[in-house]
């Protein structure tokens, strides 16, 4: 047995002939307790809601399992820092399981593709279950941050998500940092940050819905954390190293950006001029429609119970 930074490994065992070392990746173990903590505070919301909990419980499984394809694509796809040079699309890179798409333990999971991934798996469970959709994506929407708090600490066992070169008395060593800060002894720890503005974020959010529900309209939540997601990631980009870039374009920082602008865009409208515009163009009256959080239907209640 042995224990590094990384994973505990367990053996080697001779079993049958065959030599197998099982190993227990920190990196993994992170993100199980962060979706088993947001898991289980969507629940608690909706036995507080008066909804079936169970129904979080049963539905999990596919939520996880598409937002981590999501996750790990979105990494394939726009890999951060050195992690996209000179790689080639091959049958040897894909089963890769040290550094290939496969190998999700040693990192790279995009919180962009996991959101986008968790809301398709979102939806798909409410379709399959008949749920009233807007009030699942608003519980979720003020849990994630608790998963991403707690995920980001798997970044540093992996000396992934770090800043540029700092003094300060809580900057991390990094093994192995990119060019040209090869000779730097220490650095902003960027996971610590998201995971501290994360917590922040959902506390304002948890507060909100507990306390002020009343002022708010189903859908308001997601936007609400979309904003606040997008405006704290926007801004730790610009001290980050490790970046995805298409051409000379910040990836994180483009996505964020026109995440925020559209998130308040819709909030503002829905607000402030819905109905006007639900009188001007009926379609519209869905998204702009004023119906409280607080407001649920029995039918939707019933239908919820009966899944």
């Amino acid at each position: 047995m042995e224990i590094t930074q990384r994973a505990l490994e367990i053996g080697p065992f001779d079993i049958l002939g065959l030599t197998i070392n099982p190993t227990i990746h920190w990196y993994g173990l992170i993100i199980v307790i962060g979706i088993l903590a947001a898991t289980s505070m969507v629940a608690w919301l909706a036995k507080r809601d008066g909804d079936n909990p169970d129904l979080v419980w049963d539905g999990v499984i596919w939520v996880v399992l598409i937002a981590v394809l999501g996750a790990r694509l979105w990494s394939v796809i726009f890999p951060a820092g050195d992690a996209g040079q000179n790689r080639e699309l091959s049958l040897d890179y894909l089963l890769d399981f040290n550094d290939g798409p496969l190998a999700i333990w040693s990192g790279g999971l995009s919180i962009f593709g996991a959101v986008l991934g968790g809301a398709l798996g979102v939806l798909w469970v409410a379709y399959r279950k008949k749920l009233a959709l807007p009030d699942w994506i608003d519980r979720a929407a003020i849990t994630i941050p608790i998963g991403q708090a707690i995920g980001r600490w798997g970044n540093y066992v992996n000396q992934e998500l770090y800043g540029r070169p700092t003094d300060l008395p809580w900057g991390i060593k990094i093994d192995y940092p990119e060019a040209p800060y090869t000779s730097a002894d220490r650095f902003h720890p960027l996971f610590l940050y998201e995971s501290l503005a994360s917590w922040v974020l959902f506390g304002l959010l948890f507060y909100l819905y507990t306390r002020r529900r009343d002022k708010f309209q189903r859908w308001d939540f997601l936007l609400m954390y979309l904003m606040g997601y997008s405006l704290v990631r926007f801004l730790l980009e610009f001290i980050r190293v490790e970046i995805p870039k298409v051409g000379e374009l910040n990836v994180s920082q483009v996505v964020t950006a026109i995440t925020f602008v559209v998130a308040l865009w819709i909030l503002l409208m829905r607000h402030r001029f819905g109905r006007f515009m639900s009188a001007v163009y009926p379609p519209f009256g869905k998204l702009m429609e004023h119906k409280p959080i607080a407001e649920k239907s029995q039918k939707s209640k019933r239908a919820e119970g009966k899944a």
